[in-house]
Formats: C-alpha cells, structure tokens, sequence
C-alpha cells in the first residue's frame, strides 16, 4: 500500500451495511485452545490479519498446522490438537508486531520443553513483558532474557509444574492473566493466581473463559483479586468466531460523527466481546440504536446535536482512539478516565493520540489517566502519524469523514487487524446534499 492515504470526506449522512473481520482476539484464544487440544478442533472465522497470520506460523513451528480454507465467505482452521505436547527446540517462534500473540505464545512455550526463542518486531521489543515472565518463572519455566530483562526476546522452557499461589499486577495487561488462564489446564493442580491490584479490561478476561470452557475447561474461576483454573486439559471442539467489536467501533462511529446509519452485520445482543457495550455509549451521547439476536445498527439524525460526556473506558480501552475522535464532534466536553495503561500499547495511545489530533486543531488535552476533549468550531486537514498504532490510524479514518484533507501516514498498519479497512471506508456511500 501506499505510504499515506487521503481519506474522502463524506457528502452527507452515511448509509452503510458493514461487514466488520471476526475477532482476532477470541479467534487466537480458541487457536491456542485447539492447539493444547486432545482432538480434532473447526474454528469458523479465524481473523484475517498480521495478528492471526503471526499466531499461525507460531503454532505451525511448533508442530500444530493450522489448515485453513475458505468456506461460505468464512475462514475455517482444521486444527488437529497436541494435547499438550510441543515439538522440542530449538525454534524460533517470531510474533512480529503482535502483542497479545507474543504473550499467548510465551505462555504456551513455557508447556513445551523448550528451547523456544520468542521474538518480535523492535516496537514490540519495546513493550512489557515482565510480570508473565516472572509469574512463569515461579510457576517452574526457565526463562532467559535477551538484552532487557522482561521484554522480548525471551528464551522459554518448560515444563511448568505449579505452584501454591503466583501474584501478578492486576492493572498492566488482562493479556498476562488471559495467556496463564489459557495454559493453565496443563499445570500439575492447575492454577491459583493472586492479584495484586485490581483487574483492568476485565471483559476480556470473561471471553478468555467463555472460549475455555467451550474447549472442555471445567473450573474455571476469577473475581478482581482472584484467579483460579483446575488442572484437566481440552478436548477438540467446533468454535465460531463472532465479529470483531473494536473493528465494529469505526463503521459505528462513522453514523454518530457524520450523520445516518450504519449496520453491523453478525454482531448481536449475545455478543461476548465487552466493546459490544460501546453501543451504549453512542446512545449516550444522542445516537439511537437498534440491536438484535444479529446485527447491530447506530443511527443519527443531523438535526440531533451529538453530546460530550464523562466516562470511565477501563474496560473498554481499545475503543479509546474511536472515541476521541467522536467526541471532537461532540457540541459538549467529553472527559475519559481509567486509562492510564494504554500509554504502552502499540503506541503511546494517550500521548500520541492527542499530539496527532492536535494537528486538526482539536482541543485535547492528556491527564492523568485519560483524556480530556474540548470540541471547537473548525478542524482543519492535517497528515496524521499512525505510530505503528492500527487503532490509531483507523480511527483518524473515520474522523476523515467529517474533516476535509485528513492524510493518514503508514496506512497499511491496519493490516494488524483489518486489512480491507481503507477499501471499506472509501466504498461506505453517502447520500448527496
């Protein structure tokens, strides 16, 4: 792709029926499961993207072949499961710029006997990894750092054989506590975690259950504080993987800011994924919404101002990025709190969020666990850095809709999660004035 893309600015209210990628998120837990799985696993919608694409080539290096194929307009993954036991090292098992597969993998490399080098792209290296590696360490892996202690590279071996209790920060990354909950099946008595501050994007970890359970995890268990996983295994399973509701934000988003409707198809009232709430939040805000058993759809009238307001996205972080860019539209401040812990994602998602919309002449300002927006009457173009952030640069898309001349820098970053993004942006029709 190019190196930057000039985003059209929509003529009127948008009318769109969107089909957003399923969940990378829930399809790397249930390819980890399957993976660890006694028998054969069919997982329906494995998420396109460099995120998925990386999780993949792990499991193939360690001797699990995902198989897909296309079906239905469906990616579908024939996984015939290890149950439990890894190929021997030495492999290098690179997680290129993929931060949840790097912890998913390392955790699941600590099951194997090693050695497995786990490696990533340098943005990743710069990320945080210290608490997973310490709690394996005491859950019985060998783990041996590259030049920086608790970041990658890190090499793993196992096997992991418990412990009566290992405490992790609660308030860094749900990844930490998802990527032990998923091995967690194959530690001798399973595992008891304690955590030392209370949990943040805990509706991630609620999926990290569902999709365990659904794989024959048994005891299953966690509160704020607390985590507790039987010993037990998984037996293979069919998994259909829903739409992925932080992609679904950005066509949502595109109703709110511009006017008109946009439909979601396949996500529903049943959805698992806790960014399906920010449904509730464009309510909130003067939208009106319409969910059913399958789709989901945002609805604005132009004459119907679109309201700031005070919210606490703890739980909803990677949604963060949407919602700035919303609440520049907004006739009211909007103040977001909680989110602290997202300045070490894949970019700096407070800092470099609100230094690139700065560039608009958006009134943004950080704090000290979030943001706060001021809206002001004319934004202006601006080319807009990505940060190697694909939240980032999906997100400065769609404000492109409503603000002329928005140039988003290293647009291809989306491939992380949507790589069809900017073709479905340019093709969402909008009725002409």
């Amino acid at each position: 792709m190019s190196e930057s893309h000039r985003v059209r600015r929509a003529d009127g209210p948008v009318i769109a029926d969107v089909a957003v990628p399923p969940s990378k998120s829930i399809a790397n837990r249930a390819l980890i499961c399957a993976a660890l799985a006694d028998g054969e696993s069919e997982i329906t919608g494995v998420a396109p993207g460099d995120d998925t694409a990386a999780m993949l080539d792990c499991l193939d290096r360690l001797g699990i072949p995902v198989a897909v194929s296309k079906r239905d307009g469906n990616l579908v993954g024939a996984v015939m499961g290890s149950a439990g036991n890894l190929s021997a090292g030495p492999i290098t098992l690179p997680t290129r710029l993929a931060g949840t597969t790097s912890r998913f993998i390392t955790a699941l490399a600590a099951i194997g006997p090693g050695p497995y080098l786990v490696d990533g792209d340098p943005p990743l290296r710069s990320r945080p990894m210290e608490p997973l590696h310490n709690s394996l360490m005491a859950l019985g892996a060998t783990l041996v750092p590259g030049d920086l202690p608790g970041h990658l590279p890190v090499t793993v071996s196992g096997p992991l054989r418990g412990a009566d209790a290992v405490v992790m920060p609660g308030n860094v990354s749900s990844q930490y506590v998802s990527a032990l909950m998923l091995v967690a099946p194959y530690i001798r008595r399973g595992l008891r975690l304690g955590l030392s501050t209370p949990l943040v994007s805990r509706p991630y970890v609620e999926i990290t259950r569902a999709v365990m359970t659904v794989f024959g995890a048994g005891n299953v268990e966690f509160s704020d504080r607390r985590v507790h996983v039987g010993e037990g295994g998984y037996f293979g399973a069919a998994y259909r993987v829903e739409p992925d509701a932080s992609s679904a934000s950005y066509p949502l988003a595109a109703a709110a800011m511009a006017g008109g409707a946009v439909c979601v198809r396949g996500l529903g009232a049943n959805a698992l994924q806790g960014d399906a709430r920010f449904v509730d939040v464009l309510v909130e805000m003067g939208c009106t919404a319409t969910v059913s058993a399958d789709d989901t759809v945002i609805m604005r009238r132009r004459d119907t101002p679109l309201r700031g307001i005070e919210i606490d996205m703890s739980d909803i972080s990677d949604l963060v990025p949407t919602m700035a860019v919303i609440a520049t539209q907004a006739v009211t401040p909007t103040r977001i709190t909680g989110v602290g812990f997202i300045r070490k994602k894949e970019s700096d998602r407070l800092g470099d969020l609100a230094d690139e919309l700065a560039k608009t002449g958006a009134d943004i300002t950080v704090e000290a666990d979030g943001l706060l927006i001021t809206p002001t009457d004319l934004l202006h173009g601006a080319a807009l850095d990505t940060h190697h952030d694909h939240r980032l640069g999906m997100a400065f898309g769609i404000l492109g809709l409503v603000v002329d001349d928005i140039v988003v820098n290293d647009p291809g970053v989306v491939s992380k999660s949507w790589p069809a993004f900017w073709d479905a942006l340019d093709v969402i029709p909008a009725r002409r004035q």
